[in-house]
């Protein structure tokens, strides 16, 4: 398959063959282009910068120029087997709406984000005093795309709350995975898969 970011892979693995998948926030097309060669999908995207959905496109790909804050409620209900969410949930303006809509579009949904508890991050605020800059979170405070500083343990509370299961979950630290037990510390990112009963 081809090389994915780790959260990218680990969607692309549990996607089941010849499922019907939107990518919300699919950015260039990387994960369709992998799910429709490797697992035969029919993928389709929606992406906010103009410069990604024309990569996307370039690639073959259906990919539509939209905005998961205002764009999703379009979708019919159930029309998708999987609706992702990829580093994108903490751009939303309104993540609760935006996941309400993911589960109501897919019969499941995949959501992952960066875990602003990971151990680093506090070291960092704690040390330093001030927003860390890392690999995986490149921008200064005042230019990150990042609106919404969520935690592993905030989402579990938040999912919890709006009686969302949890049928898979994956916790990353670089490329590496971690086990559950201590995920709000030690990970830096984590994968989630959704269902609404």
């Amino acid at each position: 398959m081809t090389k994915l970011r780790p959260d990218l892979a680990i969607i692309a693995r549990n996607v089941s063959a010849g499922a019907r998948v939107l990518d919300i926030g699919c950015g260039d097309g990387a994960l369709m282009t992998a799910l429709r060669e490797h697992r035969q999908v029919d993928a389709r995207g929606l992406e906010l910068d103009a410069a990604n959905v024309a990569q996307a496109v370039g690639r073959g790909l259906s990919v539509v120029q939209g905005d998961a804050d205002y764009d999703l409620g379009d979708y019919p209900n159930k029309c998708f087997d999987y609706a992702i969410l990829s580093q994108t949930l903490q751009t939303t303006r309104r993540p609760d709406l935006v996941l309400d809509h993911l589960l109501r579009i897919g019969r499941q949904a995949f959501v992952s984000f960066p875990n602003f508890a990971y151990w680093r991050v506090r070291a960092s605020l704690l040390a330093g005093g001030r927003m860390p800059v890392t690999p995986h979170m490149p921008s200064l405070w005042y230019e990150t795309p990042n609106i919404h500083h969520t935690t592993i343990d905030d989402f579990r509370a938040f999912l919890q709350n709006r009686e969302v299961s949890v049928t898979g979950q994956w916790f990353l630290t670089g490329n590496r995975q971690r086990r559950g037990g201590l995920a709000n510390l030690m990970a830096e990112h984590a994968v989630f898969l959704l269902k609404k009963d």
